[in-house]
């Protein structure tokens, strides 16, 4: 005896509860948020991204170590382009390479979540630390006698999105290709030649005429935020950290690699 098959279809709802994957945005939102629990708990992260930054900004802002024509207007940018420097790119290449050496990423792609759910969530966690950073150091230079409107505010955010994108690119590239012990100790050095170049053109020449030195990410993020807050446009600089971004995502989309 033959059975039609369909009658023995269960209308949608007979049986509960109905398992089926989370919607796209609730998914990237929940990863969203654990990234972001895990790099809060990670104090050495919070060392480079928060502590030194804010610690240099104090300093530097009261004892005129890169001269005495350097105030605070040209110190902030330069500190907050730091802070990125050290969340989006150092913090991030060693939390993900750590992350594939341990098999941690692989179990999370394995369960049935999605790579750019998983890289979306990490973007976030640097979005967040982003506006963590942007008030704790906006905070202090405001004390220090910082001023801006709300044009500077405006292109400054802008600029501080590009530089985010820029930096959570190179780091998930590092992150995503090279093993745990390089990623360690190549990125650490990296962040220190970077710190060092945008300290030695604030020194020499001022950010706001870097000349070549824009081309160099922390510099060109550096230099916009300070055009920015001064109400100009930093077209050059958008371009050049929006350019290392493409770069970089085309580069981890042929090389990352979800465990060592």
């Amino acid at each position: 005896m033959h059975t039609n098959p369909e009658n023995n279809r269960f209308a949608p709802g007979t049986f509960a509860p109905a398992p089926r994957r989370a919607p796209r945005h609730k998914m990237m939102a929940a990863q969203g948020r654990m990234e972001t629990i895990l790099f809060l708990r990670h104090g050495e992260q919070q060392l480079l991204s928060v502590v030194i930054p804010l610690a240099m900004l104090l300093i530097v802002g009261r004892i005129p170590l890169l001269g005495e024509d350097t105030g605070v207007d040209e110190i902030f940018p330069m500190m907050l382009a730091i802070a990125t420097t050290s969340s989006g790119f150092t913090g991030q290449a060693i939390a993900l390479a750590f992350d594939r050496r341990y098999g941690a990423l692989k179990r999370t792609g394995a369960s049935g979540v999605p790579a750019e759910t998983i890289i979306a969530g990490k973007v976030i966690a640097v979005a967040v630390m982003a506006v963590l950073q942007t008030f704790l150091l906006g905070g202090a230079a405001l004390a220090l006698g910082w001023r801006v409107d709300l044009t500077g505010i405006a292109l400054g955010a802008i600029t501080l999105l590009a530089g985010v994108a820029a930096f959570s690119a190179l780091g998930l590239l590092m992150g995503g290709t090279l093993g745990a012990e390089v990623v360690l100790a190549l990125a650490n050095l990296i962040w220190v030649v970077l710190i060092g170049l945008v300290g030695w053109v604030v020194y020499s020449q001022g950010l706001t005429d870097a000349g070549w030195y824009t081309a160099i990410p922390s510099v060109a993020l550096a230099a916009g935020l300070t055009l920015s807050f001064e109400g100009i446009v930093p077209w050059t600089e958008i371009l050049v950290l929006l350019g290392w971004s493409v770069a970089a995502v085309a580069a981890a989309t042929r090389w990352f690699r979800f465990s060592s």
